[in-house]
């Protein structure tokens, strides 16, 4: 018969059950000396027992210091930039372009700085606005600060200049500004793909430096498909001639011979030794993203300045 014209059956059987409301309310547990909730024994965890994997306290320790630390770098900046006026020498010479902030320390201890025409040789030196900062006889002024992305090709070296020369990646941005830019960090002449520049030379020095642990992430083409087996080593670490290294993380894409992977760190080739270390060889190497940035609107062989979003994210990366 259709459903509607079935009979309905009761839940449960006999025709003595008492409805549920009047139902006879059963304790949780038995025992009339049943101690009640608080009283009860603590059970404590088994001697055998191990902790969940999740819960590594020296890796919560490890990233709540990480942490601290880039708290105080931030509070010491905004201190600064809250201050009486006064800028460090080694970063006004950093924002105007001449190198970065560990550079200019070395300027500075070599006496190649003069203040108001006397020679600073004091670490940690601070100027006024209005002061006369000068080095090699030239007088420095900060400098607009100009941040470039390029999509780098082949066949360019990542120098500012190149005594053989050869093309590099300077020849390409040669239009973008006035100010003297210089790349962060460097690709190798066959790796294609982002490269950032920059006159802001605090900024390259926290991008560049190891303890930040930057993310880049790299298109990596290979000669055969990477095996399952092999995957697993990538991301648990191979032992290479400088150390082990690892990938953070690595997706397979619809092309049999195609990954890409995201590591930090910032040894020199570093991805193509550790295919290599797993006889892999790269044919094409293209980095796709770095710290937060991507090169989605811009042609091999062009480039394009960062928008104000993106450089604060830069910053406080």
């Amino acid at each position: 018969p259709p459903y509607e014209k079935r009979e309905r059956r009761e839940y449960g059987t006999g025709e003595n059950k008492p409805p549920y409301e009047k139902r006879e309310r059963r304790e949780y547990g038995t025992g009339e000396n049943k101690p009640p909730y608080e009283k009860r024994e603590r059970r404590g965890r088994a001697e055998n027992a191990q902790r969940p994997p999740s819960y590594d306290m020296g890796r919560l320790r490890e990233i709540a210091k990480r942490r601290q630390e880039v708290g105080k770098r931030r509070g010491r900046n905004d201190k600064e930039n809250k201050s009486d006026g006064t800028t460090r020498l080694n970063r006004f010479i950093a924002n105007a372009g001449v190198c970065s902030r560990r550079e200019a320390d070395d300027l500075i201890l070599a006496g190649k700085i003069k203040v108001n025409g006397v020679i600073v040789s004091e670490m940690g030196y601070k100027v006024r606005q209005g002061d006369k900062i000068e080095y090699g006889g030239k007088p420095l002024k900060r400098e607009k600060l100009v941040y470039v992305l390029l999509n780098k090709p082949k066949d360019h070296i990542t120098t500012v200049y190149d005594p053989e020369g050869r093309k590099t990646v300077m020849n390409l941005i040669r239009e973008a500004c006035e100010e003297r830019i210089f790349p962060v960090g460097r690709l190798d002449r066959n790796t294609t793909g982002l490269l950032l520049f920059t006159n802001d030379g605090e900024l390259a020095e926290k991008l560049m430096h190891p303890s930040n642990r930057i993310k880049k992430e790299y298109k990596v083409i290979l000669d055969r498909t990477l095996t399952p087996e092999d995957e697993l080593l990538l991301m648990a670490g191979v032992e290479l001639e400088d150390g082990k290294s690892q990938f953070d993380k690595l997706y397979r894409t619809i092309e049999d011979n195609t990954v890409v992977v995201e590591l930090h760190s910032g040894k020199n080739r570093i991805v193509r030794r550790m295919f290599e270390h797993l006889n892999y060889e790269v044919i094409g190497l293209d980095r796709v993203g770095y710290a937060g940035l991507d090169k989605k609107s811009v042609q091999r062989g062009e480039w394009r300045y960062l928008t104000e979003k993106e450089v604060i994210n830069l910053k406080f990366f």
